[in-house]
């Protein structure tokens, strides 16, 4: 008597994979720097694929809300997460998350890396980094910069300036970066490592002085070209910025990760991405999963000594 043999089939192998729309969790409010990224993927994304890729907006808890949701959803390549900075820096700047970083992500790809921008009001006295910068130094604690709330990247940024520096800038937080580059213009605060996307207009509109951008190299963007970064204007080793990546949950299989990072590698390096992120400065990297993980993890292990040296107490 011959035996039957039980074989057990993957539901995605019984279909082509994408046989559903996939959802993209945003996890900020419509209309910021994340959500055209995600929106402008999704297109390119959605013609590559021949299925609809759609945007949810989940904002709260410092992307939190939106991560979480995504760290529950089923493995199955049909639901991803746009990640940025606040991921890599949340497990230093809360006291509890209700995932676990190390265990309920699979990285799929980084899509660039884009300056802050170091602002002041355009009737401020300094013209130049390195008339700030000297001003800082020789006036510890009087000078202040503002973010747009305790553990931004503006936040972050500035904390790093003050520990390569040996200055002491007072940080100002705001609920938002407008009150936050309102306050800049009026010169109630001193100075904002902005990001690009939140400061291009206020530039271009003579309210804003551009003094520095905030990445090792110069941008390439043509707004930005002409601008030198803080590293080359008297603080070697000084790097920050914003960033976008892509996570699935942790679980979905190699096959269905690899053809995400490849659909949305394509959808970074057409025209029409470029173009609508060119004015942020945006470097793309589009590089592969591994290298994403491993750039998160740098990223942790970085911001994490920044944020113990400067006592910033997780909430």
């Amino acid at each position: 008597m011959i035996g039957l043999l039980t074989v057990s089939i993957s539901p995605l192998a019984l279909a082509a994979y994408p046989d559903k729309p996939i959802k993209v969790i945003v996890p900020f409010a419509p209309g910021g720097g994340t959500d055209l990224v995600a929106r402008t993927i999704a297109l390119t994304m959605t013609e590559e694929m021949r299925q609809s890729v759609i945007i949810d907006n989940k904002p709260g808890g410092s992307t939190v809300v939106g991560t979480d949701a995504l760290a529950k959803s089923a493995p199955d390549g049909y639901t991803l997460v746009v990640a940025t900075l606040a991921h890599a820096v949340n497990p230093s700047l809360k006291a509890k998350l209700p995932y676990s970083q190390d265990k309920d992500f699979a990285p799929v790809i980084l899509v660039g890396v884009s300056p802050n921008v170091v602002v002041v009001s355009a009737n401020s006295p300094y013209k130049t980094f390195s008339e700030f910068l000297a001003a800082a130094k020789a006036n510890p604690g009087k000078l202040s910069y503002a973010s747009q709330g305790g553990g931004t990247s503006a936040h972050l940024a500035g904390e790093l300036f003050n520990s390569l520096t040996n200055t002491k800038l007072t940080h100002v937080p705001y609920k938002g970066a407008g009150p936050a580059l309102t306050d800049v213009i009026g010169g109630q605060v001193d100075v904002m490592f902005a990001t690009a996307s939140a400061v291009g207009s206020l530039v271009d509109g003579g309210k804003l002085r551009a003094l520095a951008v905030t990445t090792p190299a110069r941008s390439p963007s043509p707004q930005l070209s002409m601008l030198p970064t803080v590293a080359e204007s008297g603080v070697p080793g000084y790097s920050a910025g914003s960033w976008y990546g892509y996570f699935a949950p942790a679980g979905t299989p190699p096959d269905v990760i690899t053809k995400l990072n490849t659909m949305i590698k394509k959808a970074v390096q057409s025209p029409v991405f470029k173009s609508r992120v060119e004015s942020e400065g945006l470097v793309i990297r589009a590089g592969s999963p591994d290298e994403f993980g491993k750039f998160v993890k740098a990223e942790e292990l970085r911001w994490q000594k920044v944020i113990k040296d400067a006592n910033i107490s997780p909430d």
